[in-house]
């Protein structure tokens, strides 16, 4: 890539292919067959900008948006005033009329939850919509089971609200051969059956690929919609939409026994040429992928040619081998592709021995974000 006008003091560029996210919704609502296909956009979005994200999904068909917090709930009910939106966060205490004042519905994690929302509505005469989570073998937020069979059994709650939605969320779904999520999808068959008849809802991106068994009557994608992998292995079949490069601020000829960055914890058995990148942790290259000696660097890519990271990732720059690349690629000024065609957001994480989630929603503020499409 290149440096358009006005941007030649950029130091790194974040570009965000928008319709890239409107075919990757796309797919996955035919992967959902019958089912709706909603969106989660909780933490902006993965990391690529709620603000942008949401309105291209808007105009790609979506209707329901799922998020974390009341806070992005209300800063996306700003921006499409006519969505269903839920928050996974469900009810804290006193925050019933927040959801009322900005039409927005609760994932009520447990019976207190419950009770607390029919409460609520009978005090303002109104039967408000709501989801119910119910945990199907995560240990993590929703009803367990006893909670659900006490909450079927109290018959004058459901009359004071309106069940909308009821979810559970699949652990494993990642690994497709995993029994857990046949496991969990047969726990949420039996307990949603206690509950009052409503939309149901159990796969996320990876629960999309499992099939038609996991769709029911919505989906809920998010890391593939940012074309992340929903699974471990094999190829992902999603867009990438995240494309992140750093510019070489200077390039160096280091001798043999020399070492660089912090630590001296990579030296060199031979002479090299090595640029300096302005990219680090405080952009999203995480500090993990550092690489010391006798480790093996994250790949970078500079016009085709191949650049391992070596030595210590720091908060605003990294050093790349470039002895391999041609000098007229590799000069002051040109731009390495971190993440794009070339280094995808997989492997990426995987150097860095996490998960593509925490890439985007690591990525800084600090690159020029660069909007394409949409």
């Amino acid at each position: 890539m290149t440096a358009g006008a006005g941007e030649a003091h950029e130091t790194a560029i974040l570009t965000i292919d928008l319709d890239a996210l409107a075919a990757n919704y796309h797919r996955l609502r035919e992967l959902a067959g019958t089912a709706e296909c909603a969106a989660v956009v909780k933490a902006d979005a993965y990391g690529i900008g709620m603000a942008q994200a949401a309105p291209v999904l808007w105009r790609a068909g979506c209707r329901t948006f799922f998020v974390a917090t009341l806070t992005e709930a209300k800063a996306l009910r700003a921006l499409l005033p006519d969505a269903v939106i839920y928050v996974f966060s469900g009810l804290l205490p006193g925050t019933a009329e927040i959801y009322r004042a900005h039409d927005l519905r609760p994932v009520l994690n447990s019976l207190e939850e419950i009770k607390e929302w029919a409460e609520y509505g009978r005090s303002v005469g109104a039967k408000l919509p709501c989801a119910v989570h119910i945990d199907s073998g995560m240990n993590r937020l929703g009803l367990s089971a006893d909670e659900v069979d006490a909450v079927s059994a109290t018959r004058d709650l459901w009359p004071a609200l309106t069940l909308s939605l009821v979810m559970s969320h699949l652990a494993c779904a990642d690994d497709p051969d995993h029994p857990k999520s046949g496991t969990q999808r047969k726990a949420f068959d039996r307990l949603r059956a206690l509950l009052p008849q409503a939309i149901a809802s159990l796969a996320n991106s990876a629960g999309i690929l499992l099939g038609a068994d996991y769709a029911y009557d919505m989906v809920r994608p998010g890391i593939a919609l940012y074309g992340g992998h929903p699974r471990r292995q094999g190829p992902n079949p999603f867009r990438p939409v995240v494309h992140l490069a750093g510019r070489i601020l200077q390039v160096r000829n280091v001798a043999a026994g020399e070492t660089v960055g912090y630590g001296a914890t990579r030296s060199f058995k031979r002479p090299a040429r090595i640029a300096t990148v302005a990219s680090g942790y405080a952009d999203g290259v995480l500090r993990a992928l550092s690489a010391g000696d006798d480790a093996d660097g994250l790949v970078v890519s500079i016009a085709g040619h191949a650049a391992p990271v070596i030595g210590r990732v720091s908060m605003d720059l990294i050093t790349i081998d470039v002895t391999a690349v041609p000098e007229e690629h590799s000069r002051r000024g040109a731009f390495v592709e971190l993440i794009g065609p070339n280094v995808t957001a997989q492997e990426f994480a995987a150097r860095a021995g996490t998960i593509d989630y925490e890439v985007l929603t690591s990525l800084g503020r600090r690159a020029l974000r660069r909007y394409i499409g949409g």
